[in-house]
């Protein structure tokens, strides 16, 4: 375990406050992800099912956990399922959990091997009248691989085709949005190890390097500080390639004169941090490019104000959309005149703001919740107005996690934005 040690108090609250959400006679079942195959003999690295993480803390493959409040043997109402240890396993894949270190992780006391999942299965399922299912239910996420938990859904009503099934992760979805103590915690020291590489970045860019050069700074910072590595795949786009919001090439030359977009992310302790800045490759910015940073440095001040309980993310984009129209015109992009002739079916400002100004962050980077959620006092999101003149080879974003609460808590105003700062910064490169 790379992270410290979260408390087992915290998952089995979890637990404790997802059992009460269900329908009498209700028995949960969630299990973790798969390994996923890369080719050869390899997998890429697991990383578990952020649902099951947050109600066990358990980062092991092959796990299951099922939940039966209402079992008449209290030592069947919560079950782990895990790996059976094997000495010859052990000497080629490394250390498995002991039922006692999971014990210790989670809380949970009933530890049992996976190979006796389908011998206990009919005596909780055949005590229960629903079965609740957690689905990957993330809005933003497609997919044509079937997963483990679907794989076991379609089983699961294969075999038990008289019960109620219910879905799980909109209650789990409800619990993760108001994110606990122990979780800003881990959030902060994410946003941390993200600061210290941006610190990292400044000192060592220069005009001539690629761009993989300066996600490789970013990737040391990351494992030298204990972070499991990138939450998303990191973005260093210079120049126009700022202008493509996905852009993961990270293979151009950073030349002289260009502006350099870096969005980047710590995942600390399976806690997602999401962190975007733009800065000038030689260290110093241009006129313009410091008139269009500035215009988005100032829709970011007022946008952060923005993040109080009561509004939602569609209600809080509406306002910075119409901030970043009226930058727009102060950057010569378009008129007021323009304004208002404008289409509103393809209004001007998107032809430079194309994307979202928020999302919610936690254990994925992309964290669960729907844009009309009302936001409430403990909520995580991104800020990230930004920019993008593709003819002028510009594109800027301005991103931090802000904690909503009355007064908007922004848990990266630590690390540099303002540009004579970055300037100062930039100047004493090794």
């Amino acid at each position: 375990m790379r992270y410290q040690k979260i408390t087992s108090d915290f998952f089995r609250n979890n637990r404790d406050r997802l059992t009460s959400k269900l329908k009498p006679d209700s028995v949960a079942i969630v299990t973790s992800n798969d390994q996923m195959p890369r080719s050869g003999d390899q997998n890429f690295p697991f990383r578990q099912n952020s649902d099951l993480f947050y109600l066990t803390g358990i980062d092991q493959e092959k796990t299951i956990l099922c939940l039966f409040p209402a079992h008449p043997l209290p030592a069947n109402r919560e079950i782990l399922f895990t790996i059976r240890p094997d000495e010859l396993m052990e000497t080629w894949e490394g250390h498995k959990l002991t039922k006692d270190e999971i014990t210790a992780i989670s809380g949970i006391t009933t530890i049992k091997y996976l190979d006796e999942f389908n011998s206990l299965l009919p005596d909780l399922v055949l005590r229960a009248e629903n079965i609740y299912l957690g689905l990957n239910e993330n809005m933003r996420y497609t997919t044509d691989v079937p997963y483990r938990a679907m794989r076991f859904a379609h089983q699961i009503r294969q075999d038990y085709p008289l019960h109620n099934f219910e879905r799980l992760s909109p209650l789990i979805t409800e619990m993760r949005l108001v994110k606990q103590p122990e979780e800003l915690q881990v959030i902060r020291k994410a946003c941390d190890i993200t600061g210290q590489a941006f610190g990292r970045v400044l000192k060592n860019i220069r005009p001539g390097m690629i761009e993989y050069e300066a996600e490789a700074e970013i990737t040391h910072e990351y494992i030298r500080n204990g972070a499991n590595g990138h939450s998303f795949s990191p973005i260093v786009a210079t120049g126009a390639s700022a202008c493509t919001l996905h852009y993961e090439t990270n293979a151009n030359m950073m030349n002289d004169g260009d502006l350099v977009l870096i969005d980047f992310g710590a995942e600390y302790g399976n806690y997602a941090a999401d962190c975007s800045r733009t800065i000038p490759v030689n260290g110093t910015y241009s006129a313009r490019q410091r008139q269009c940073y500035e215009a988005v440095l100032r829709v970011f001040r007022q946008a952060v104000k923005l993040f109080v309980p009561g509004t939602t993310i569609d209600e809080l984009h509406k306002k910075v959309c119409r901030l970043m129209e009226q930058e727009m015109i102060g950057l010569g992009l378009f008129t007021a005149a323009d304004l208002e002739k404008q289409d509103i079916n393809s209004p001007l400002f998107f032809r430079y703001f194309m994307h979202g100004t928020t999302h919610f962050m936690g254990l994925d980077v992309h964290d669960v919740g729907h844009r009309q959620v009302i936001f409430k006092k403990g909520m995580v999101l991104t800020c990230e107005p930004g920019l993008y003149i593709k003819d002028e080879g510009i594109g800027i974003r301005l991103e931090n996690d802000i904690l909503v609460d009355d007064q908007p808590v922004d848990l990266m105003s630590h690390i540099p934005i303002e540009p004579d700062e970055i300037e100062q910064l930039m100047k004493n490169r090794l």
